[in-house]
């Protein structure tokens, strides 16, 4: 069955932290509180091309939930009570601050079936958290995702790499407890540069140095293959194109429309280099369908590399292939 995000965007709402990174306009490209007509709007619009196969959840993204005031937090689960009710939405997901979770929030949460509920980890090491001004500790974390799981909900864990402090081992060493956490989704954004926010200070001033995408890549790639052998579920790797990072606001960073893209083609170059040596005449490669644009590799990157060993370099798909798998058919 399909699953359909409805996304609800609340910049920055309620957040009580300045993180060093954080200038959700700039991200998001919006400013304000939606209203709820526009809410109801939003939802009505997604449902006319959801199709009757899909499962459908109302996301409340962006703002820290659980800190707006409980009687807020209730009237928007109210609001869209009507569609679960009715069948057309199925659950709610919510995403909010480790620090913000309580047996009480939780037992509210509960009652207007939401279903998913993302933290923003963003590290477990608590000098890369001090640093990058998130204003809790792994602690906070750790405490949040053995109550959530307590309670039933699936529990999301988003992270953040090359943030100031982190190294690749940090990062990986966060990608793991992730996984220890029993987290059963996640969300990997590499650190970017945005105007207005005190990470842009820094860098102006020398003291903070983004990755670069290649770095990011490589940071990124064992991050991303550890969760996915644990089985968690990676929502999304890179932020979402926006009009500000398109335009001005982006000062540094790691950034690219099709960060994912980039990422399993460099996966699979990393497999080619290792396993596939010497000379050959012709090279037919099969890879699982879901991986096939992948092996090939974003602008055929991955069939330029092979072409140094081979003639003739041919992909396609096979149905008995699974992720990373492949099988030279004839040399």
């Amino acid at each position: 069955m399909k699953h359909i995000n409805i996304p609800i965007f609340f910049p920055q709402r309620s957040c009580p932290h300045q993180c060093v990174f954080c200038n959700q306009h700039s991200i998001s490209s919006q400013s304000f509180m939606p209203a709820d007509k526009q809410i109801v709007n939003t939802i009505e619009q997604h449902l006319q091309t959801c199709g009757s196969n899909a499962e459908v959840q109302i996301a409340f993204f962006g703002g820290t939930f659980t800190a707006m005031p409980f009687e807020e937090q209730e009237h928007y689960l109210q609001l869209v009570q009507p569609y679960l009710h009715s069948g057309k939405v199925h659950s709610i997901r919510i995403s909010t601050r480790p620090d913000y979770i309580d047996t009480k929030i939780l037992t509210m949460l509960k009652s207007y079936s939401v279903r998913d509920i993302e933290l923003g980890a963003q590290s477990t090491n608590d000098e890369v958290l001090r640093k990058s001004g998130r204003g809790h500790t792994y602690a906070h974390i750790a405490n949040a995702a053995q109550l959530i799981r307590n309670y039933g909900f699936q529990l999301g864990l988003q992270m953040m790499i090359g943030l100031p402090g982190d190294t690749q081992e940090i990062a990986l060493q966060t990608a793991q407890t992730i996984c220890d956490l029993g987290a059963y989704s996640t969300r990997i954004y590499p650190t970017l540069v945005v105007e207005h926010t005190p990470l842009a200070e820094l860098y102006k001033k020398g003291l903070y140095t983004p990755l670069s995408l290649a770095e990011a890549l490589e940071w990124t790639a064992p991050v991303y293959q550890l969760l996915e052998n644990a089985g968690v579920h990676i929502l999304r790797v890179g932020l979402h194109p926006s009009s500000d990072l398109d335009g001005g606001a982006l000062l540094a960073g790691p950034y690219h429309h099709s960060f994912k893209e980039l990422l399993l083609s460099h996966i699979w170059y990393g497999i080619f280099q290792r396993e596939i040596t010497g000379c050959h005449e012709n090279l037919h490669i099969e890879v699982a369908p879901s991986q096939l644009n992948f092996a090939i590799g974003h602008a055929a990157s991955n069939r330029k590399l092979l072409q140094k060993k081979a003639n003739n370099v041919t992909f396609s798909g096979n149905l008995s292939l699974f992720r990373y798998e492949f099988v030279v058919v004839n040399d």
